[in-house]
């Protein structure tokens, strides 16, 4: 049995765990904040933090992936994750699995006048290539529910209201200290 395999055994029980009628929703949290001098944006996700940066033709340093190659990745790594989750569910032995996904972005969207090119990411598409002694029918059976449940895939396809607020905030020996603008 592959390693993959044996994981797959231990996501099953731990979605059986995660379930469970007692749970509810989890709340996500991000704060990213810019860096002076270089403008890199370090994002903080519990106790994780990731550099996103933009290349030298864009005054960067390419530190790090820019926002529109992050959410490229943030889709391939929900696919696979979903991919996992299913396959463990559905009891679909995998050897191996990786998503490779692909999208374009059009910089000449944000000058002014522009209607042309959209201002966000677009055409994204993936290709998941897996190794599995499964029958086709059931890695389409996996597909399908992944297509169906994947958070950020299904995001991209039905975008939700986001809403926003701008807080003025002075910066007196380090502290924050915020009030309404």
């Amino acid at each position: 049995m592959s390693n993959l395999r044996e994981y797959l055994s231990q996501k099953r029980a731990a979605l059986t765990a995660r379930r469970a009628p007692d749970r509810g929703p989890v709340p996500l949290r991000a704060r990213v904040t810019a860096e002076g001098r270089s403008g890199v944006r370090r994002i903080r996700i519990r106790d994780f933090q990731v550099i996103s940066d933009s290349g030298p033709d864009f005054a960067g340093y390419d530190l790090g992936p820019g926002s529109p190659e992050l959410q490229a990745g943030v889709l391939g790594s929900c696919v696979t994750h979903i991919f996992l989750i299913k396959a463990a569910e559905l009891e679909i032995p995998l050897d191996s699995l990786a998503v490779d996904v692909q999208a374009e972005y059009d910089p000449r969207a944000q000058e002014p006048g522009n209607t042309e090119a959209p201002v966000h990411p677009y055409n994204f598409r993936y290709e998941v290539r897996v190794d599995s002694p499964a029958l086709d029918e059931d890695l389409a059976r996996l597909h399908a529910e992944v297509q169906r449940v994947c958070p950020i895939l299904n995001l991209l396809r039905n975008p939700q209201e986001i809403s926003g607020s701008v807080t003025r905030v002075t910066r007196a020996d380090g502290d924050e200290q915020g009030r309404a603008a």
